[in-house]
């Protein structure tokens, strides 16, 4: 696969999956970071051989992610992660000490841990297998001060795969995004009122700070058998895709591979029972089966629950999308089989996993490679081709 850039042009508005209707105080939001179909979507748009009539199953994508105008690339925090401060010997807490319990002013970061491996937790009663993740214990001069700010450089990831917990704070990047508010009136024809049925409501927008870009892996993923053949079909030059709704567009580029995922290619940190990994990072939005094979989706799939130490996440985030579907036509004594028109449909709301959790394991690994479903099907296939739910293990 390839590696492109998407500049944003305009502001940014990616729905919401919940059914909107316009009317007095209504709020359209979106979801942002954009999901991997969202841009998946916008960078097929540019091949020049592409037919939405009759699509062809053999991209794959990765992303999407950050990268500013140093082309340092920043992947999401990892969620366990703590920030520590130091209270200096002899000093007196007053009201003017209060700006310093922040995550902008720590000494170190930490990483919550098992409640069942600390004495201090041992009368706290779990009603499922699955002990809580607390904070670690501290120095007597040592105060938790929040988290780490939510997105991290590539390099600094490497290190806490690998166990490390020394960081520094530039490290760690706030949102490189600010909220718009679109407020939108449709007044009543020839008079100076506000229709009352779909006469006002807010969208609320994103806009990128000047520098910052999204970055993405696209293309067909090549076999050892092709490595040696080129096929240019699916490189896209630089162009300009719709990118949202609204009519929003991006500037894509093509770029050469992230040092920063190279760097983590070579760390090793895919899948493997014989590496010694006792954990795993969610880097892009995952799908948990919180029934197996059943469209129930929660923060950890239930056949991981018995070997899970622990789990730490966030909210999910709600996505399903519009999509056309041909219902069969059936046929009075016989078994329907011919298809009808295209029609519109809604897709089913799915709760994704957010990037960043983190799923601490016992003594044994699961077999799963991805956080995906397990029942086959084609929506199955899509979220694997376009890496939903791709795993990073690393050590404690």
């Amino acid at each position: 696969m390839k590696w492109y850039k998407l500049t944003p042009l305009d502001v940014l508005l990616f729905r919401e999956s919940k059914p909107f209707s316009p009317g007095e105080a209504s709020w359209a939001k979106g979801i942002f970071p954009p999901l991997p179909s969202t841009v998946f979507q916008a960078l097929r748009t540019a091949l020049p051989t592409y037919n939405p009539k009759h699509p062809i199953r053999d991209l794959n994508f990765l992303g999407p992610f950050l990268m500013d105008s140093s082309h340092t690339l920043w992947l999401p925090t990892p969620k366990d992660l703590l920030a520590v401060g130091t209270k200096r010997e002899g000093e007196d807490e007053t009201e003017d000490d209060k700006f310093k319990d922040s995550a902008n002013t720590w000494s170190r970061i930490t990483r919550l841990v098992p409640s069942n491996s600390l004495e201090t937790w041992k009368h706290l009663k779990n009603s499922q297998s699955v002990s809580a993740m607390v904070p670690p214990l501290l120095e007597s001069n040592e105060f938790i001060c929040g988290r780490p700010k939510p997105w991290i450089k590539a390099t600094a990831l490497g290190k806490y795969l690998q166990g490390e917990n020394s960081f520094e704070t530039n490290d760690f990047q706030d949102d490189p995004w600010e909220v718009q508010i679109l407020p939108h009136i449709d007044m009543q024809e020839g008079t100076r009122q506000v229709k009352v049925e779909s006469g006002y409501f807010t969208e609320v927008a994103t806009r990128i700070k000047p520098g910052w870009h999204f970055v993405a892996a696209f293309g067909k993923k090549q076999t050892e058998n092709e490595e040696s053949q080129q096929d240019n079909s699916t490189e896209l030059q630089q162009t300009v895709v719709r990118f949202g709704g609204e009519g929003h567009r991006a500037l894509v580029t093509p770029i050469n591979t992230p040092s920063g995922w190279r760097g983590l290619e070579a760390g090793n940190y895919e899948y493997s029972k014989n590496q010694g990994y006792s954990f795993a990072f969610l880097l892009t939005p995952g799908l948990a089966e919180a029934e197996t094979g059943e469209p129930i989706y929660g923060v950890y799939p239930q056949t991981w629950q018995k070997n899970l130490a622990g789990c730490v996440s966030d909210r999910p985030l709600m996505w399903g999308g519009i999509s056309n579907i041909q219902r069969k036509i059936p046929e009075e004594g016989k078994k329907a089989t011919e298809k009808g028109e295209v029609e519109f449909s809604l897709l089913p709301q799915r709760a994704f996993v957010p990037p960043g959790t983190v799923y601490l394991f016992k003594d044994k690994l699961p077999n799963e490679e991805q956080l995906i479903p397990t029942v086959g099907s084609s929506w199955a296939t899509t979220f694997e081709m376009l890496n939903y739910g791709k795993l990073l293990w690393g050590k404690r």
